[in-house]
């Protein structure tokens, strides 16, 4: 039976609530003295102590009615007035576009089937009531006719409050920050398998702090391909839809070897890096092989409260990565990438690092290689801090996922003997499809509560 201890983390990613419920949510977690990160106002630093096991809690679902709806004919605007006294605008334009009616809307497969060389986009209404059974009901100038869910309509609101509620709803983009104090949630490999809340739970945890541990794994080749099945799908790389971590004579990857991994990201020699890596312990060896992992994310948060020149070097700077060998295929890879990416709104949103597979091709002008270098020292400096790793040994049967677009991961040097060989076995999988089934299983779980 799984404990309910990491619900308060996992929750607020399912509550139907505004961002300004969720954030007060996650405030209460943050751990004393460490601000929230300045680069989102939701995001938060949490410290996750003790022993965490991923649980499942039933969820509210608020219903909405509605009061009164009118026509702001000269703004265009369909104004909706809430029983709870709130207020929503919504543009003729696109209510228009968005019509449910079989006519605009393949319904098996939720897709708009009005053209946009179809719509007028400057279209008036004629009639707009309250139906009997809490709907919207629009009559438009060519007596087309369209009708509105008002718990659909609450949820595309136009308000800053709103339009961040659905954002965080679709994309969990909120994350809890971590350092050495870590203690990586961990959920039974079996229970994953086979229940959908254990599933959620796993998925969520992986969102929301980038790292779960899931003990119980046959110590066989096999199991990160059937974990995988339990999302959709392996991304196929150049080193194959799995890949066996081992010495191997003639290695094309450091990795296949038994000396010191540092710090790095996966495969940003990728110009789209793969999201998600499994990591299933099968064999481990006699002497040393710990892993080591921090939070990119965090990281990049203290280089920029500590050094903002560092900091904007990183996420200005676009440095190349090479990969070149014979794995699954033969392949010479090529990419260009900055060191730190951050969104629109300059909020980290991925870490492209691997210190052996950076190139020798540095296509920056003269003045500024010395500053790139300053700048990359200072944030591996910060993830060398020891307050900011995490360091665990796996034994046969684990399976560590984690999220490879936040998290760096490496490894202590091992010494192996004939009967315990080091043997890991690897896996990747796209952003994409494990958001697409945590979407999935969250509308399953809440449809069955």
């Amino acid at each position: 039976m799984w404990l309910s201890t990491f619900s308060r983390f996992a929750l607020p990613a399912l509550q139907r609530s505004t961002s300004a419920m969720t954030c007060q949510a996650l405030r209460a977690c943050r751990r004393p003295g460490l601000a929230a990160n300045p680069l989102r106002a939701c995001l938060t630093s949490a410290q996750l102590r003790g022993h965490q096991t991923l649980g499942s809690a039933s969820l509210p679902e608020a219903r909405h009615s509605m009061r009164h709806v009118r026509a702001l004919d000269e703004d265009r605007l369909l104004e909706v007035e809430w029983e709870d006294g709130g207020q929503s605008l919504y543009p003729f334009t696109w209510l228009r576009d968005n019509c449910q009616c079989p006519l605009c809307t393949l319904q098996s497969a939720q897709a708009r089937k009005l053209l946009m060389a179809d719509l007028d986009i400057h279209t008036g209404v004629d009639v707009v009531e309250v139906t009997n059974d809490n709907k919207v009901s629009i009559v438009w100038p060519d007596q087309h006719t369209s009708v509105f869910d008002a718990e659909w309509l609450k949820k595309r609101c136009f308000s800053p409050a709103a339009r961040q509620a659905m954002q965080e709803e679709l994309f969990l983009n909120e994350r809890y920050y971590w350092d050495s104090n870590l203690r990586i949630p961990t959920a039974d490999y079996e229970e994953v398998l086979r229940d959908d809340k254990a599933a959620l739970a796993w998925l969520l945890a992986l969102r929301r702090v980038g790292i779960v541990y899931l003990k119980g794994a046959p110590p066989e080749k096999g199991h990160v391909a059937r974990l995988a099945e339990r999302i959709g799908y392996l991304r196929l790389t150049f080193y194959g839809h799995t890949w066996q971590v081992q010495d191997k004579y003639m290695a094309n990857n450091v990795a296949y070897t038994s000396g010191k991994l540092s710090l790095h990201t996966d495969y940003p020699a990728l110009h789209f890096a793969p999201g998600v890596q499994f990591l299933h312990c099968i064999n481990q060896a006699a002497d040393g092989g710990e892993s080591e992992v921090v939070d990119g994310f965090h990281m990049a948060e203290q280089l920029q409260r500590e050094d903002p020149e560092a900091f904007d070097t990183l996420t200005s700077l676009q440095v190349d990565f090479t990969d070149t060998g014979m794995d699954f295929c033969d392949f010479m890879l090529q990419s260009k990438k900055c060191i730190i990416d951050v969104d629109a709104a300059g909020r980290v949103a991925r870490i492209n690092y691997n210190n052996a597979t950076r190139d020798s091709v540095l296509d920056l002008p003269l003045h500024q290689v010395q500053p790139f270098y300053r700048a990359l020292k200072a944030y591996v400096n910060v993830m060398n801090r020891p307050e900011n790793m995490v360091t665990y040994c796996m034994e046969p049967g684990d399976i560590v996922t984690f999220d490879n677009w936040r998290l760096l991961h490496g490894r202590k040097s091992y010494i192996s003997r004939p009967d315990r060989l080091r043997h890991l076995e690897g896996a990747y999988l796209d952003w994409d499809e494990v958001m697409s089934r945590l979407r999935i299983l969250r509308s399953s779980v809440q449809g069955h509560m």
